[in-house]
C-alpha cells in the first residue's frame, strides 16, 4: 500500500475513533457549562473561589476530580474496546458509516511528537550496553 494511502485510511480511522470512542462520554460534561469570560486570552484573569473562601486561578484550578477521570478514561477504554471487538459486524459498520461522513469535516490529526519522544526514550532505555 503506498504511505499517502496508508496516511489517509489512518487519520479517517483515527478521526472516527475519536468521535465514536471519546465523544458524548464524560468529556461533554467537562464541555458544558458556563464559560468564564477572559480579557487576557489566557484566562489568568479568571478566578474561582472555592468553599473555603480560596481564590484559585482559573489555569491552576483542576477541572475533573480523580473520580471523574478514571470514569472517562473507563468509557473511552470500554468504547475503544467495543470497537475493536465489533468492526466486522455489518450493523456496526453501518453505523460507523453514518458517523464517518460526519468526522471528515474534523481536522486531519497529526503524529504526536510528544508520544513518539517517549517511544523513542523507551527504546534507548531497552536497548543492550
Amino acid at each position: 500500500m503506498k504511505k499517502a494511502d496508508e496516511e489517509r485510511i489512518a487519520a479517517r480511522l483515527a478521526k472516527l475513533m475519536a468521535m465514536i470512542c471519546a465523544r458524548n462520554t464524560g468529556i461533554e460534561d467537562l464541555h458544558a457549562g458556563i464559560v468564564p469570560v477572559t480579557h487576557t486570552g489566557d484566562f489568568s484573569d479568571v478566578f474561582v473561589t472555592d468553599a473555603d473562601g480560596r481564590r484559585i486561578a482559573w489555569t491552576d484550578v483542576s477541572h475533573m476530580d480523580d473520580g471523574a477521570m478514571r470514569d472517562v478514561m473507563r468509557q473511552i477504554t470500554n468504547r475503544l474496546y467495543t470497537f475493536h471487538m465489533n468492526r466486522d459486524d455489518p450493523q456496526f459498520r453501518d453505523h460507523l458509516d453514518r458517523w464517518l461522513a460526519i468526522s471528515v469535516a474534523w481536522d486531519d490529526p497529526k503524529l504526536d511528537e510528544a508520544l513518539l519522544a517517549v517511544i523513542g526514550d523507551n527504546k534507548e532505555s531497552e536497548r543492550p550496553v
